[in-house]
């Protein structure tokens, strides 16, 4: 039995789960995400638990037990209380800032770079070397973030770019100097 899936997902105050076939709805304070669970596993919604159970101990039954448990548990978190992820930017002029809803990024290229955020994500730019993406979607936070950061990934000699907070670069040696 997965050590994972096999325990309940205990739902907080204000968050209401429905079940319609294989879409499972949650509804909490900060707002409602919804998902197909996969039909290799039964879902089930008692009083102020949610149970996931799979029929048979086959592999793929067993790989979706833990990852629909999973996903749920981050459905219910999501709308309590949000993720968030948060980004550094390192270099001499490279900066971010918001104009509006819209991230600018300048990041040493020849012209800025302008993210145009996808609906149910904010992002801040607290100072111009940091910037913080938040939601309720814990896959899309994280996407979002890994896209922004694509943009310019720190390099290994100096460590410019942009970094997830608590990363840490491998650092390479530079050329020897001389004989």
């Amino acid at each position: 039995m997965s050590r994972i899936g096999k325990r309940p997902i205990d739902l907080p105050n204000g968050v209401t789960v429905n079940r319609d076939g294989n879409l499972v709805t949650v509804k909490g304070p900060k707002g409602e995400l919804r998902t197909e669970v996969s039909t290799l596993v039964d879902v089930a919604v008692e009083g102020s638990q949610i149970s996931v159970t799979r029929p048979s101990d086959q592999a793929p039954n067993r790989a979706a037990h833990g990852l629909t448990r999973t996903i749920l548990s981050n459905m219910v978190q999501g709308v309590t209380d949000g993720f968030a992820r948060k980004l550094e930017i390192v270099g001499v002029g490279y900066r971010a800032e918001m104009r509006g809803s819209i991230l600018q990024l300048n990041l040493g290229y020849s012209h800025p770079i302008m993210f145009f955020p996808p609906g149910g994500i904010q992002i801040a730019a607290p100072t111009a070397n940091s910037i913080v993406i938040s939601g309720i979607d814990k896959q899309l936070v994280g996407q979002i973030a890994a896209k922004i950061r694509s943009f310019r990934p720190p390099e290994p000699y100096k460590g410019k770019g942009v970094k997830y907070e608590n990363e840490q670069i491998r650092r390479k040696a530079g050329k020897s100097a001389g004989k």
